[in-house]
């Protein structure tokens, strides 16, 4: 079996197995979070309506001229404290982390800690 394809399956099979226990109500929203070697995103999401509440990545347009480089911790801080001042704008300011396939280490938890510093809680 190719190794990638392998690996993409385990990630796959963490990710299910994160989701199963979590569901975002529009009182509580999940707060998802996708990373890529060069960027980070988290989203806010209501999963009952089916629909984004918050976003923010560093692939984003506005964000790209204050982060440098988006794979890395300082960057994951970034976005936690971006997505975090716009959920209260939005209105949300309790969430439950999703952190996908993704192991709560490193930039994932740069993120959710940034997240929590600028006032979401979970």
């Amino acid at each position: 079996m190719d190794h990638h394809k392998a690996t993409g399956k385990q990630r796959q099979r963490r990710r299910y197995r994160v989701r199963k226990r979590l569901n975002g109500t529009p009182e509580r929203p999940r707060l998802c979070v996708t990373r890529s070697h060069r960027n980070i995103s988290a989203q806010v999401i209501d999963d009952i309506a089916g629909t984004t509440l918050v976003s923010a990545s560093t692939a984003d347009k506005s964000l790209a001229g204050k982060i440098k480089y988006g794979g890395n911790k300082s960057a994951a801080e970034a976005i936690g404290k971006v997505v975090a001042e716009r959920a209260a704008k939005a209105g949300v300011n309790q969430v439950c982390f999703d952190r996908g396939g993704s192991k709560y280490h490193g930039r994932v938890a740069a993120l959710a800690e940034a997240a929590r510093a600028a006032g979401l809680s979970f």
